[in-house]
């Protein structure tokens, strides 16, 4: 049985759409992630773009508030920025970690340099997945 993880960052709209993404194309045979944020808005077309490079395409994906899964219990809660660690309700799961990540939504440049941006933070991401979930340190909580 797959564990259910759950990426909440404020807007849902770029860091927890990259996670859910990734850990779900990296690992969906163990994992089903899933992802949420505070405030509802839409999903950021540059993370979109900044997946679909490295072949994961989140374009079906939709922005979704926390209030969708209130009442369920995921394995893991992962908090992707500090707003929505101070703004978030409590989710129970066997496992909550608080891992923030850059925002390139933020980022004022030029567009090649905010792709850059958007890269270098789907990297980070990319590789903290690796390291959490593709380790044992998770596989058999």
């Amino acid at each position: 049985m797959k564990k259910t993880v759950l990426f909440i960052c404020t807007h849902n709209a770029v860091r927890s759409q990259m996670a859910e993404g990734l850990l779900n194309a990296l690992y969906g045979d163990r994992y089903q992630a899933y992802s949420a944020g505070t405030v509802k808005t839409d999903v950021d077309r540059t993370a979109m773009h900044v997946l679909k490079e490295i072949g994961i395409d989140i374009s079906k994906h939709r922005s979704k508030t926390v209030d969708e899964f209130r009442g369920k219990s995921f394995d893991v809660v992962v908090i992707v920025c500090d707003d929505a660690r101070e703004a978030c309700p409590y989710f129970p799961g066997k496992t909550v970690l608080h891992q923030p990540f850059y925002d390139p939504g933020t980022f004022q440049g030029t567009p090649e340099q905010t792709l850059q941006e958007f890269r270098k933070s789907r990297e980070a991401i990319k590789n903290w997945i690796i390291q959490t979930f593709g380790t044992d340190s998770l596989k058999n909580d």
